[in-house]
């Protein structure tokens, strides 16, 4: 309502005016603590000055009373009176006066003082605030440097240690420097004994060349005595001995592993040649008692028949799968490398044949079982069904110059594996290779279970025999290699001494190899 905005628009500006009259008031008569400065109080001041003012404004005054006849005479009688004693208390109404306006002057001086205290007060706290600013400001610095101080003496404890580990680092490399010189001296002295060490061995290779021609000397004045039916014989191993003289000083002074490979394969064909004459010699005595004893050959004997049974399976199970056992004669690979006609005598699965054609050796197969010969063809394989006393024979002399036989020797009658090496050696020329494997009786393993895995075996072959035979057929350079070591299948005999299980329990297997003479 109009009425009503007008009079709150009046509370306010009344309300305002006494704020604004309440702040003069206080700015001009200020009091209590400002900024940590107590102000004088001047209340019982004020109060005592406002009592003499009231007093003395109350001199030479009548009291007011009520309205009324009475009351105006008495009023009329008290003003007569007052002004009859006017000139009696004049003097102490300007006295009164003076006291007043001594009390407003004291008044006026204590708030001077109270305001310049406040603004003492103010100063002193824009001071104060100024220099606890400045404080602080000092003391970050004063931390700031601490903290650097403190960086600062971390990395010189740091670089203090890092200059003590690089000066052990420097100490141990003096050291290490110090055994290196010592090992250089102690290689020094080691060098000069190896030249004194070689001028010996040139002093005894000289020597040796002087025996060496000695010997040649002393073996020419002896050849002179040699009979007439050796004199090509004796020429042979003059000239052997001529060429070996003569590769022997050229080796004297290149001390290579070169040299010895060499000298050792000379020495190899020298072996041979006199392993060979040995066999022709023989080969002739056994001719000359063969035909004066004029024994006619007695005939084959009839093989006995083999038992009915699935010889396929029984290799599966017994020998191993095809990928075991072709992996177990990869070993003769390197045998038969480079060789022009190799026969696989009882090739079975063919597992030797494959090797031979992965290696890109002319090889073919003969076995008495035309399953497996069927097999062996189904993998592009040459291979013929037919016995190896029939086969062999009808074989052409000398027309093979390499000859394979696994685990098939086992199988023949004790007096038929002669014939078969003889036939072997028939049909191989000079230099050709044989290799046989079969069971090793000298293991107690293929004694025990092993060999009569395969009810077709006959009787197990030593490998003395069978070395023996090969001689007799006129083959050299025998060598024999024990395969399938027993503790491979049998892990319980490493609790077995060493020596007592590599006499008894070697290889189950082994392969023995010659070379026709």
């Amino acid at each position: 309502m109009p009425g009503e905005t007008d009079a709150a628009e009046q509370a306010g500006a009344l309300e305002q005016a006494i704020r604004e009259i309440r702040e003069r008031v206080r700015t001009q008569y200020p009091e209590g603590a400002h900024d940590g400065v107590t102000l004088p109080d001047l209340t019982a001041v004020l109060q005592a000055r406002d009592a003499a003012r009231s007093k003395v404004a109350a001199i030479g005054r009548v009291n007011p009373r009520r309205p009324g006849p009475f009351n105006d005479i008495v009023q009329l009688l008290k003003r007569l009176v007052a002004r009859a004693l006017d000139w009696h208390v004049r003097e102490q109404v300007e006295f009164n006066r003076a006291a007043v306006a001594g009390f407003d002057a004291l008044l006026e001086a204590l708030n001077e003082n109270n305001r310049a205290l406040k603004a003492l007060a103010v100063s002193i706290a824009a001071a104060r605030a100024e220099a606890a600013g400045q404080i602080e400001e000092t003391r970050r610095h004063l931390r700031a440097a601490t903290d650097k101080l403190e960086a600062a003496c971390a990395t010189l404890e740091v670089t203090r240690e890092e200059l003590a580990a690089t000066r052990g680092e420097l100490q141990a490399t003096r050291g290490e420097l110090q055994a290196t010189r010592g090992e250089l001296q102690t290689t020094r002295g080691e060098l000069d004994a190896t030249r004194a060490d070689l001028q010996g061995t040139r002093a005894e290779q000289d020597q040796a060349k002087t025996d060496l021609g000695d010997l040649r000397g002393a073996w020419q004045n002896k050849a002179a005595a040699v009979d007439n039916e050796l004199f090509r014989i004796e020429n042979q191993l003059l000239r052997t001995i001529g060429e070996l003289k003569g590769a022997f000083d050229f080796r004297l002074g290149q001390m290579s592993e070169e040299v010895q490979r060499r000298l050792w394969g000379d020495l190899a064909q020298v072996r041979e040649q006199f392993e060979r004459l040995i066999q022709t010699e023989l080969r002739v005595i056994r001719q000359r008692r063969a035909a004066a004893a004029a024994r006619p050959a007695a005939g084959p004997a009839a093989p006995e028949a083999a038992p009915a049974l699935d010889y396929a399976m029984l290799a599966e199970r017994f020998r191993g799968p095809e990928e075991h056992v072709r992996e177990g004669q990869r070993s003769y690979v390197p045998l038969f490398e480079k060789r022009k006609s190799v026969l696989d005598i009882g090739c079975g699965r063919g597992e030797f044949l494959e090797l031979m054609k992965e290696a890109g050796v002319p090889a073919r197969g003969v076995d008495i079982s035309p399953e497996l010969v069927a097999a062996c063809r189904a993998k592009g394989l040459e291979a013929e069904a037919a016995d190896a006393f029939a086969f062999l024979p009808a074989l052409q002399d000398e027309s093979l110059d390499g000859i394979f036989c696994a685990h098939l020797i086992e199988h023949l009658e004790p007096a038929r594996l002669p014939e078969l090496i003889r036939l072997a050696a028939a049909k191989l020329r000079r230099g050709g290779l044989i290799a046989i494997e079969t069971p090793n009786p000298e293991c107690l393993a293929t004694l025990a279970s092993y060999f009569y895995l395969d009810p077709t075996h006959q009787r197990p072959v030593p490998a003395a025999l069978l070395g023996f035979y090969l001689e007799e057929a006129g083959f050299g350079r025998i060598e024999v290699r024990w395969l399938s070591p027993a503790i491979e299948s049998m892990p319980s005999l490493e609790e077995l001494p060493e020596d007592f299980r590599a006499a008894f329990f070697d290889g189950l297997d082994y392969a023995i190899t010659g070379r026709k003479l």
